[in-house]
């Protein structure tokens, strides 16, 4: 039994709108084996994981797994089933799982939802060990196994602070993403990105951030502004320790130069050899110490956000309650099976332990680890409340006086710091903090906020919302208009158009496409950017205020979508390209793939259909969103019923493009007036113009900006880039299109037809994934049009034979007529196109549906300039004639 592939889909993708975890598993000769087969193998299974009994599994009620393991289930469905509950039993709500036989019997693929990924991958390997542990009839270690994957668990996940700003962002719609595996949160798209590591967000300074790190700094910065801070200074030696600790006098306090969360520190220190021990300890956190007045009084933690004050807390050190039975040592560790406390910061609270620090303090107290201390007394394991060192938190926001509130937020300004946690010792924080009763401690640039979220007294305060309301107030928005476009063919075109329309309207832009990744208008990455990274990586840049999105079926069945939800969602036609790959087999299961992005639109979204195309009806079934389609004929049936349900809609009439927003409607252009529509007679671009007209209608652009988008927008080499882009050599012309399917061949050879040319000549080929009737189907349609033929195959023969491709073509032409005579198969596209044009006629047509737009565009332009060079001299050769005759 072996796992032989597993992929992660982060955001909605084909198999769920939720983030899951695909695998491919391959079960050996216990392919045919039930589970009722092994001996003993369901009822161990259901022992050491009960909660198994009450899934419901397909059948539907609780219940109904342990039914199907009864009946005999296969091992591959048992173990979808396994992680699934080794997720829930560590506190993860997931339920989501499918498992389906692929071709070879052995081998089946399935499906699981997760929300952290490092641990629901780990518990993929683990419950392929459950089951293969089973299988050899011995009982797997549970408690062992549940151990490991709580060890996984808080070393994967989120921490509470930085949790608690993922689900704030989620409630209110915010776009989050988890950037890598790391705590760094990125919210909002585009020009509202925000980053956020844990409490520490992307506004300071690395300075800021330093200076709150260097605790010695810090208090001069704060004392040199009149705030009272506990006097002290910097030891790098025991000597030099005792020496500042004689100057200030005793009690003092120890804590390392560097260090945070209240490791090393020590404090109220009365004598040399207390010191000298604390030294030792603080010493191994950082290179140097800081010995300071001792401030008397209980330690506050006041949160500061965006200049005010969002919350505080009384943090109390970690201690036991004696019962006169058990040993210090033995209450510890009974208080650490509270389930509040985990190891780092993954719960309320951290587990206690004894060390160097809380040794020293016992001692001062006259106990030691094996003391048992009197029924009810408390005993202190530590002088300071760090939550990170065990310690306990209060609220106590509503009883911190004004003035102290105020000398916080100036503490965090002076600093640089627009979120800022001020430690403040002093008796009481209802009282103005002055030189006799207080002062500041330490200034932390990235507080934790466990202590204000999950207090241990007191009322829970919502900080990640104060946070959040500091990053977008207001009801600032968080993200960008966002549209995303797919579609058989011209979903570049209609990407292009959008983009440069909504560029005219004064966005600063970012397009992914088959060429590259574009910022307001410039690549900044090329190739083939139409999967879910490149989306990511230009929602990221904050530059842009708009994002215009192709998206194509191979992204979408890899990786998912790279966003969450678009404003608006296209889908220009779906035709039977790329059916027999990755298992897409039928029409209706490759629009579902591509439905998921009409799907994935925000509610007061738009959904762009092309009501002429079959597919559209059954995904509209599938739509959460309005709806605007898009029509080439006024009478289709679709459009009707949309204009009467007062829907809104863009649909040819009287040969003009018209809107109706649900009310009224509006010209946009006439059809022969937009300059891709080659007077109209490129009919799949009036289908692309339509396209984008109505993504921009959706997202409320002006009717007169639509129009001078659509009008503005030339098909040549610069606005459109090898989309009909048609090129004048000499006394021929040359067009290069990306035709690569029936469909596209169809649209181009449709609209060449216009041209009158004397002989048209076709470059041709297929990419090698299409099925074998595809691309006899290509070469069918170009043997009935095509004068001649240059047959070229792509670089990349994806998965095909040398000439493979090219001999169906060359066959699918002669059998449909055309004289092999006329025929020449060279597979090498550059040198196809060289010999076409060197071999071309005055008059000629040659249409080359290239694989590679930028190595013709070089050939053509090399053409251009020999054929200019060659009638400059003719020219000037009739010239010289003309004055020798006179």
């Amino acid at each position: 039994m072996d796992i032989l592939n597993i992929q992660v889909f982060k955001g909605r993708n084909i198999y769920s709108h939720k983030p899951v975890i695909r695998y491919v598993l391959d079960l050996g000769n216990l392919y045919d084996t039930p589970t009722n087969a092994i001996d003993r193998f369901n009822e161990r299974l259901l022992a050491i994981l009960p909660g198994l009994g009450k899934h419901y599994c397909s059948l539907g009620y609780e219940g109904g797994f342990a039914e199907r393991l009864n009946e005999g289930t296969y091992l591959a469905h048992v173990i979808e089933h396994i992680i699934l509950e080794l997720q829930c039993i560590m506190g993860y709500e997931v339920n989501y799982g499918k498992t389906r036989k692929l071709e070879n019997p052995s081998i089946y693929y399935s499906i699981f939802e997760y929300k952290n990924e490092k641990f629901a991958t780990e518990c993929l390997f683990t419950a392929v060990d459950i089951a293969k542990t089973l299988i050899k009839g011995e009982l797997p270690d549970i408690e062992s196994i549940i151990q490991h994957l709580e060890r996984t668990s808080a070393e994967t996940d989120l921490g509470p602070s930085t949790r608690a700003l993922y689900e704030e962002a989620k409630k209110r719609n915010i776009p989050v993403t988890r950037l890598d595996h790391s705590s760094i949160l990125q919210f909002g798209h585009g020009k509202f990105t925000r980053l956020m590591e844990a409490s520490l967000s992307d506004r300071p300074g690395c300075l800021a951030v330093d200076i709150a790190g260097n605790k010695h700094l810090t208090k001069e910065i704060l004392s040199d502004a009149g705030i009272p801070v506990p006097y002290g200074d910097i030891a790098h030696t025991p000597r030099s320790a005792l020496l500042i600790a004689s100057r200030i006098r005793y009690p003092v306090v120890i804590k390392p130069f560097n260090a945070n969360q209240g490791k090393g520190v020590f404090v109220d220190i009365n004598g040399d050899e207390d010191l000298l021990l604390a030294f030792d300890s603080a010493i191994k956190y950082s290179n140097a110490v800081i010995v300071e007045k001792y401030i008397e009084g209980k330690d506050y933690r006041l949160l500061v956000v965006g200049g005010r004050l969002v919350a505080a807390s009384e943090r109390r050190p970690p201690s036991i309650t004696g019962d006169g039975v058990h040993t210090i040592r033995q209450l510890v560790e009974i208080e650490n099976k509270n389930p509040l406390r985990g190891s780092d910061h993954e719960k309320p609270l951290t587990i206690l332990r004894i060390d160097d620090m809380s040794r020293q303090v016992l001692r001062k107290a006259g106990y030691d680890e094996n003391s048992i201390p009197a029924p009810g007394e408390i005993v202190l394991l530590r002088n300071n409340g760090n939550l990170s060192t065990g310690g306990t938190a209060r609220d106590c926001t509503d009883e911190v006086h004004p003035d102290n509130a105020k000398l916080a937020v100036k503490a965090a300004e002076l600093l640089g710091l627009d979120i800022a946690g001020i430690d403040i010792t002093c008796k009481n924080i209802a009282e103005p903090l002055t030189p006799d009763n207080g002062a500041i401690i330490e200034v932390n640039a990235a507080p934790g906020l466990r202590m204000h979220l999950y207090p241990t007294e007191g009322k829970a305060r919502n900080v990640a919302g104060d946070i959040m309301d500091y990053l977008y107030p207001d009801g600032m928005n968080a993200t960008i208009p966002i549209v995303s476009v797919t579609g058989t063919n011209g979903k570049t075109t209609v990407t292009r158009i959008i983009a440069s329309t909504l560029s005219l309207a004064g966005k600063t832009v970012g397009m992914t496409d088959t060429s590259g990744i574009y910022i307001d208008g410039r690549c900044v990455l090329k190739g083939d950017n139409t999967g879910a990274l490149s989306a990511a990586m230009v929602l990221r840049d904050r530059r842009i205020d708009a994002a215009v999105l192709e998206t194509a079926r191979g992204g979408i069945i890899k990786r998912g979508l790279g966003y969450d939800l678009a404003d608006v969602g296209i889908i220009t036609n779906i035709s039977d390209d790329h059916l027999g790959l990755d298992g897409i087999d039928t029409l209706e299961e490759l629009a579902k793939v591509k439905s998921l992005v009409a799907e994935a639109v925000k509610p007061d979204g738009f959904a762009v259909l092309n009501a002429d195309d079959a597919m559209t009806p059954s995904i509209m079934k599938r739509l959460k969103s309005k709806l605007m389609i898009f029509s080439t004929d006024f009478n289709n049936d679709l459009l009707l019923a949309q204009l009467k349900n007062g829907g809104c809609a863009v649909y040819i009439r009287d040969n003009s493009i018209y809107s109706f927003d649900g009310k009224k409607e509006a010209l946009i252009a006439k059809v022969d007036e937009i300059p891709i529509t080659f007077g109209g007679t490129a009919k799949c671009n009036i289908e692309n113009s339509l396209a984008a007209a109505a993504a921009l209608i959706a997202l409320d652009i002006p009717v007169k900006t639509v129009r001078e988008g659509l009008l503005s927008f030339k098909p040549d080499e610069k606005t459109n880039p090898g989309r009909f882009n048609i090129f004048k050599i000499g006394d021929f012309s040359v067009m290069m299109d990306y035709g690569h399917n029936p469909a596209g061949y169809r649209a181009v050879i449709e609209m060449v037809k216009t041209m009158n040319a004397s002989r048209y000549t076709g470059i041709i080929g297929v990419p090698g994934d299409r099925r074998d009737e595809n691309i006899e189907e290509v070469g069918r349609i170009c043997g009935r049009f095509f004068s001649k033929l240059y047959i070229k195959e792509d670089n990349d023969l994806r998965g095909r034979m040398a000439g493979e491709v090219a001999d169906l073509l060359y066959n699918a032409a002669i059998k449909e007529g055309m004289d092999s005579r006329n025929i020449t198969i060279i597979y090498s596209a550059d040198r196809a196109l060289e010999t076409a044009i060197t071999e071309a006629q005055p008059g000629d047509f040659i249409v080359m549906f290239y694989e590679e737009f930028e190595p013709a565009l070089e050939i053509i332009r090399k053409y251009q300039k020999i054929f200019e060079n060659r009638d400059k001299i003719a020219a000037s050769g009739e010239i010289k004639g003309k004055q020798a005759a006179g």
